[in-house]
């Protein structure tokens, strides 16, 4: 990890830089750039990554600087959204790579705090959510959106953006986003882009990295059989036969478990059988060692 810099008068927070990009290790270093940034009148755009970044990261950040005046990105892989048995010492990691990245697509400052800096000793606090949280990705890692709660409370109150950014790749955590931030009270307007995508429909995602070369061949048939089920669904085709049919398009396809496939609400995800109003056709299922997620909007006819 790079150490941190000795304060000077030229570099009062005692950061390091990639670049002309400044990297900002703990809290207070944090609160000292946005401050600066606050009184010289400016607004500020936060975009919360686990690093490993890609395209759709960088499309986030491009989308933060037409929302404000500067924008920070934090780079941490938050250890309380993960189980045991999941990624989380596997999870990618390049911070090097993706300061590089963020200082091309015109990131003001990259946050890189530590786990002991987010989650100190004695830390003992969590975060419950419901709602949007239940079902879905909820059932399969019910450890996840409580973690990503904290974390991301925890990012919100420690930088106080006017807008923070996150992809609708990752729908259902947009929307647990939304509610406890109006839940909570907490003054920031939350923003989702549309899903970035590879050239052959696939999702982006870091995790793609753990797809072999013909995983990633057959990987695109996810998407592709949303978006031709998302078509049926809104020309009134019926609601069970064409998740059946996306079921079985993917497993065709190679695909092994398949955790869901659901169509759910736009705006509360709970679960609907008819499209009478906008909708999100739902999935995550298994490309061999990586767990593939992807969703699209329905939208009824006329």
């Amino acid at each position: 990890m790079t150490p941190t810099a000795a304060p000077s008068s030229s570099n009062p927070t005692g950061t390091l830089s990639a670049g002309t990009l400044p990297i900002l290790r703990t809290v207070e270093d944090l609160r000292s750039q946005v401050a600066a940034w606050r009184r010289e009148g400016l607004t500020v755009a936060l975009v919360p990554t686990m690093g490993a970044l890609h395209d759709g990261h960088l499309g986030l950040i491009r989308r933060g600087r037409e929302l404000a005046d500067r924008v920070v990105a934090s780079v941490f892989v938050n250890p309380t959204q993960f189980a045991p048995h999941e990624d989380f010492d596997r999870y990618p990691r390049d911070e090097g790579g993706d300061a590089a990245k963020l200082a091309s697509a015109g990131c003001h400052a990259l946050y890189a705090p530590t786990v002991r800096a987010m989650y100190p000793q004695g830390f003992a606090t969590a975060i419950s959510v419901g709602g949007p949280a239940e079902g879905l990705c909820g059932t399969f890692r019910p450890q996840m959106f409580g973690g990503v709660a904290l974390v991301v409370t925890k990012l919100f109150l420690q930088a106080l953006p006017d807008v923070a950014v996150f992809g609708e790749k990752d729908y259902q955590q947009l929307m647990v986003i939304r509610r406890f931030t109006r839940d909570l009270d907490i003054p920031v307007r939350v923003e989702g882009l549309p899903t970035v995508r590879e050239a052959d429909g696939l999702a982006m995602s870091s995790r793609n990295a753990y797809l072999s070369a013909d995983e990633r061949a057959r990987a695109p048939e996810l998407n592709r059989a949303l978006t031709a089920a998302a078509a049926a669904l809104a020309g009134g085709a019926e609601v069970d036969g064409a998740l059946t049919g996306i079921r079985g398009r993917i497993a065709e396809a190679g695909f092994g478990t398949i955790d869901y496939v659901e169509l759910r609400d736009a705006e509360t995800l709970e679960p609907v059988s008819a499209v009478t109003r906008p909708a999100r056709l739902l999935a995550a299922a298994w490309m061999g060692k990586a767990r593939l997620i992807d969703n699209v909007p329905v939208i009824p006819a006329g």
